[in-house]
């Protein structure tokens, strides 16, 4: 999976930032650095737009996360966590990924998707149809083969988790003191790694804090 790259694309990054951060979650115990991810989507050509897919669930740390990603680059596209009589709960993207991708392509040389989600394999594969090349990067040991299937190029996060993990770093504290991670505004917090592991591998198409 290779190809040409250079500085004359026209790129549309579109990111699932459910599927990232549960996939973080659930690999490493940590949070995405949505930073590095947009540098590495865009690699020094023209980018047209960036969109980050979120979920809202009413958490109070969660308006500085969407806060810092648009002061990243993203445009932050919300929607409400559905709950449903049975007490499921449950918010995806899918259908808005891809009107975005469709809607943008005829103006795009690139479309880079940040997710492993196999769902949007048709996604790139009508992509490519329209003429663009199709990325994507995400983390591999969770990223459907179908998926990848359809790719020109793939980044995997795995191999490069040091740049795109972030790592919770300790407070300053008394030495008699345990110390804890800080909490970065990049990511909300969520229950736990198992909490987390369960999520993916029933669903990452759940709310932030299910």
């Amino acid at each position: 999976m290779s190809g040409v790259k250079n500085p004359y694309q026209r790129v549309g990054v579109f990111v699932d930032v459910q599927n990232l951060y549960y996939s973080a979650k659930a690999l490493y115990g940590h949070k995405v650095n949505f930073d590095e991810i947009l540098k590495e989507a865009v690699d020094g050509r023209q980018l047209v737009r960036a969109i980050a897919y979120t979920i809202k669930a009413d958490m109070p740390e969660e308006q500085n996360f969407f806060d810092a990603l648009g002061t990243i680059g993203f445009e932050v596209k919300s929607k409400e966590l559905q709950t449903f009589v049975s007490g499921q709960k449950k918010g995806d993207w899918d259908v808005g990924v891809a009107v975005d991708v469709l809607k943008m392509a005829p103006k795009l040389d690139v479309i880079v998707l940040c997710s492993g989600d196999g769902d949007y394999a048709d996604l790139l594969h009508h992509a490519k149809a329209e003429g663009c090349r199709a990325e994507v990067i995400s983390f591999g040991k969770s990223t459907s083969t179908k998926l990848l299937e359809e790719v020109d190029d793939f980044i995997d996060m795995d191999k490069k988790s040091d740049r795109f993990i972030l790592k919770n770093k300790p407070t300053a504290t008394n030495h008699s003191k345990k110390t804890k991670g800080t909490i970065s505004p990049s990511q909300p917090s969520d229950k736990s790694i198992q909490d987390s592991k369960e999520k993916l591998i029933k669903t990452t198409k759940r709310g932030w804090f299910k």
